[in-house]
C-alpha cells in the first residue's frame, strides 16, 4: 500500500511502522513498532459469496466449494503464523461473513498476537454480527464499494448491494470498529470516485483504499474494462488533489493506493511539481523504505483449500499447501524458482523496467499483470503510465543511508 496522505500531507497512521519504519515519529498507536520481514497474510476463508462481482480475484461463487479448511485446520494455520511472526491476518473470501466460525477465528488470531482485519462486501454486517466481531477482537473492517448505487449494484450483481454495504459500514462505525473503503478503479466507476469519498466521509469513514485492477480470477476476464495508462494517471492525480483538498480544510482523510507501484514514482514527480525538491526527496525516501511491489515478500495468500499464493490476486499459481507443510516452511523455501526470482527481481526485470530510474521504489509493479500480458513474470507491467522522460530523468537522491 502507498499512503498518499502520509507522503503528501504528513498524516500519521497506524501503519507507519509497518510500511515506512516511521513508528517513532507517529502520534498514532502502531500495528508494529518496527518494520517486519514477515508478510501480511490474506486468508481466503471461503470461496462462497452472497454476491457475484465482475472483478472478483478469487472467482467466488454463490455455493460452498469443497475442501475448505476446517476451524481446527484454520487454528493450526494461525498458530503457525503467530510463531512465524506474521503481523496481520486479513480474513477474506469469497465473503468471510458466510462462515459461522469467523468470530472464533478472529478471536483465536487476536489471542495469539496477530492483528485480525476483515475484507468484506459489508452486506452481511448486521449490528449484532458487528458487535460479536468487535468483542472477538476485530481491529479493522475494509468494506468494498465500487461506485454509487447503480454502478455498484451492477458491478456486484445484486440490486440493493450498495445500500446494504452502507448499512454495514454504519454498523461498524457505531460499534467503534475502524472502517475503511476498498474501491477497485475501472472504466465503469472512475467517475464516481470523488462522490463516493464525499458520501462515505459524511458517514464517518476516513480511510479510503483505491485498488488498481489486477488480472486474477474474474479480474482477468474484464481486463478490457481496465483504465488506459492515461486514464490511470488522471485518476491517481485526482486522488492526490482530492487528498490535499481535504487536508487543506483540516479534515484527516487517509488515502491509499494499492496494486500499481508506478504510483510510487508518480508521487515523487507530483511532490516535486507541487512542493519542490525537499518534499520530493522526503517522499522518495519513504517509498524506498516501503520497498516497492510486495509480491512474494511482504504479502502472502492462503486460499480456502490451504494453497499458498504469492499474493491474493495470483491464485492460479500455488507454492504448496498448508495441509502438507506449514505456511512458514512453504514461504521460506526458496527452491521454488519463481519465489526466489521475485525476491531478486531487480536482476531479472526486462524491458523498460530493467533500467528505470524508479526501480528502487517500484520494483516492476505488478508481476501478475506482466505475466498475463507477456507470459513472463519479469516483463514490464502493461499498466506503467510513466513517461519516457520520467523513467530516464535522474531521480531525487534518497536521504536514507
Amino acid at each position: 500500500m502507498i499512503s498518499v496522505s502520509k507522503l503528501l500531507c504528513d498524516l500519521d497512521a497506524e501503519g507507519d511502522g509497518l510500511r515506512y519504519d516511521d513508528a517513532a515519529d507517529s502520534g498514532k498507536p502502531q500495528i508494529v513498532e518496527d518494520r517486519t520481514t514477515k508478510p501480511v497474510v490474506v486468508w481466503n476463508l471461503t470461496k462462497q459469496c452472497n454476491l457475484y462481482c465482475e472483478h472478483c480475484y478469487a472467482a467466488a461463487d454463490t455455493e460452498t466449494a469443497d475442501g475448505e479448511l476446517t476451524t481446527e485446520e484454520g487454528k493450526r494455520l494461525l498458530d503457525d503464523l503467530a510463531a512465524y511472526g506474521a503481523p496481520v491476518v486479513l480474513f477474506s473470501g469469497g465473503e468471510p461473513c458466510v462462515r459461522d466460525d469467523l468470530e472464533e477465528l478472529v478471536a483465536y488470531a487476536s489471542d495469539r498476537g496477530i492483528r485480525p482485519v476483515l475484507s468484506t462486501n459489508g452486506t452481511l454486517l448486521t449490528p449484532d454480527r458487528v458487535a460479536d466481531l468487535r468483542d472477538a477482537g476485530l481491529a479493522y473492517a475494509g468494506v468494498s464499494v465500487d461506485g454509487l448505487h447503480e454502478r455498484n449494484d451492477d458491478f456486484r450483481g445484486q440490486e440493493g448491494a450498495f445500500d446494504a454495504a452502507i448499512r454495514g459500514i454504519e454498523a461498524c462505525l457505531d460499534a467503534g470498529i475502524k472502517t475503511g473503503l476498498r474501491y477497485t478503479i475501472t472504466q465503469h466507476n472512475a467517475p464516481d470516485m470523488t462522490d463516493v469519498v464525499e458520501l462515505l466521509y459524511e458517514k464517518g469513514v476516513n480511510r479510503f483504499c483505491f485498488y488498481h485492477l489486477d488480472y486474477g480470477g474474474r479480474g482477468a476476464d474484464i481486463s478490457d474494462a481496465d483504465l488506459s495508462r492515461e486514464a490511470t494517471r488522471e485518476a491517481v492525480e485526482e486522488l492526490c488533489d482530492l487528498t490535499r483538498e481535504y487536508h487543506a480544510r483540516g479534515e484527516e482523510v487517509e488515502t491509499l493506493l494499492v496494486g500499481n507501484y508506478a504510483d510510487a514514482a508518480f508521487l515523487v514527480e507530483y511532490a516535486r511539481r507541487e512542493y519542490g525538491e525537499a518534499k520530493a526527496r522526503a517522499v522518495h525516501d519513504y517509498l524506498r523504505r516501503n520497498g516497492g511491489d510486495p509480491t512474494g515478500e511482504r504479502v502472502a495468500d492462503v486460499d480456502y483449500q490451504g494453497n499458498v499464493h504469492l499474493t491474493q490476486f495470483w491464485q492460479g499459481y500455488s507454492l504448496g499447501n498448508v495441509r502438507d507443510r506449514p505456511f512458514s516452511a512453504i514461504w521460506e523455501d526458496e527452491s521454488n524458482p519463481l519465489l526466489s526470482g521475485l525476491r531478486e527481481r531487480e536482476e531479472h526485470l526486462s524491458g523498460k523496467c530493467a533500467d528505470c530510474r524508479y526501480r528502487d521504489v517500484c520494483r516492476g509493479a505488478s508481476r501478475l499483470r506482466a505475466t498475463a500480458a507477456h507470459d513472463d513474470p519479469f516483463a514490464p507491467d502493461p499498466k506503467c503510465y510513466l513517461t519516457d522522460a520520467e523513467r530516464d530523468a535522474p531521480t531525487t537522491p534518497s536521504t536514507g543511508d
